[in-house]
């Protein structure tokens, strides 16, 4: 009998290696290939502009920039050799406060849409229990289109997994050590640290991160003992914790950007419960959907339970964002329909097509915002690019329902 025994233990001490090497072999790989697009030496930067860009996503005409750079007037933007007038973002966010400086009432507010006093902090929950619906790439990108709309924005990167850190430039295996993630501001013991502590700019102006790694899966464990003590820190309970951090840097973002990770853990409850609005990402397809009854359900369950804690749940919206959706695909069309036949109006009027484009930027760990209409089939990009701004438009025309600006 012993032998067999020593067998099973040998073997599982092989499988043990076996799954080492392979973590070591392709954390390393990860590494290389991004330090071979992102030397050690330079850090992550955001493309130029365009003026007719620039004019586009200010608010104002080509000309009007024209004759502001020609009067000297504002930042003055670099001239390329084909004679174009390129202008980074933060030079965007420098007209903008010029142009609203110079304006009256509420045109002055559509040139620097910040929210004003009496407007609450909007933080949005993208969310989903599925695996590969969607989340990070809709996170980001919604991000990114905030902040170049002129919007302070902030991203916290909730997914132990770290994606959206990583596509914002921070690599979670060697950028973030410990203590430096949104656990550092959560935590049960003396080594919390206010969350301001911890956000990191980035190099795309006016998007500002806390990212993740697994530190994160500490809160999954450390949650149930502190219940089991009944731990009262002045910071609440777990499902309080999350937007108690966030009170410490909210004066400072119109918007934040919560990424959840995909599953229904303390984590994804607290951001839940730190939400003001919730977007669900569902890929157009039956298990998919069956996946997101099973997610809402549970949601259902967990979010009741937290209510008659004393939790407070207000959401402004919750929406329905169908993702990599092929309108030529007949089963999706229907699966859409249904849903819209569901919830009506809860499901988003844009959805997220399926787009080569986004794929092959996300290759280099870039979205689409990021590069340039020249370094692929424009036909590609526009159309991906139309269907990026019409869902991150209603999203933004939401945020503005609920500051009661519409």
């Amino acid at each position: 009998m012993s032998k067999p025994q020593r067998t099973s233990r040998t073997l599982q001490r092989s499988v043990d290696e076996t799954i080492g090497a392979h973590a070591s072999t392709i954390s390393s790989q990860l590494q290389a290939i991004s330090e071979a697009l992102f030397p050690p030496t330079a850090s992550k930067t955001l493309r130029r502009f365009t003026s007719g860009e620039a004019a586009k996503l200010i608010g104002v005409s080509d000309s009007t920039l024209r004759k502001m750079t020609l009067a000297g007037e504002g930042p003055q933007p670099d001239v390329g050799s084909n004679g174009r007038r390129l202008y980074s973002l933060r030079q965007l966010n420098e007209l903008r406060a010029l142009l609203a400086a110079s304006a009256r009432g509420r045109e002055a507010h559509d040139f620097l849409p910040r929210r004003r006093e009496n407007e609450h902090l909007q933080v949005i929950a993208v969310t989903n229990f599925k695996g590969g619906s969607g989340k990070t790439t809709t996170s980001v990108h919604l991000a990114q289109y905030l902040a170049l709309q002129g919007y302070r924005v902030l991203a916290l990167d909730l997914d132990p997994q770290a994606s959206m850190s990583a596509m914002l430039g921070v690599m979670p295996e060697t950028d973030v050590r410990s203590n430096e993630t949104l656990y550092a501001a959560i935590r049960y013991d003396e080594e919390r640290r206010p969350l301001s502590e911890v956000v990191r700019n980035t190099y795309f102006e006016g998007l500002d991160l806390i990212p993740g790694n697994l530190e994160l899966m500490e809160f999954e464990h450390t949650t149930p003992r502190a219940l089991m003590r009944g731990s009262r820190d002045g910071e609440g309970v777990f499902f309080m914790r999350v937007a108690k951090a966030l009170d410490d840097v909210a004066e400072n973002y119109d918007v934040v950007v919560l990424d959840c990770p995909p599953q229904l853990g303390y984590l994804t409850l607290s951001g839940l419960c730190a939400a003001t609005s919730m977007i669900v990402t569902v890929h157009p397809q039956m298990l998919d959907v069956a996946s997101m009854s099973q997610f809402l359900l549970m949601t259902h369950d967990l979010l009741s339970v937290v209510r008659e804690a004393g939790g407070e749940l207000n959401y402004d919206f919750i929406r329905y964002l169908l993702t990599r959706y092929e309108p030529q695909d007949a089963p999706q069309t229907k699966v859409a329909a249904l849903l819209r036949n569901l919830f009506d109006d809860h499901v988003m009027i844009n959805a997220m097509v399926k787009s080569a484009a986004v794929s092959d930027a996300g290759l280099t760990k870039q979205t689409l915002y990021e590069i340039g209409r020249e370094n692929l089939t424009r036909s590609t990009y526009d159309r991906a690019m139309e269907a990026l701004d019409a869902v991150n438009g209603e999203v933004e025309t939401l945020i503005r329902q609920a500051w009661g600006r519409i």
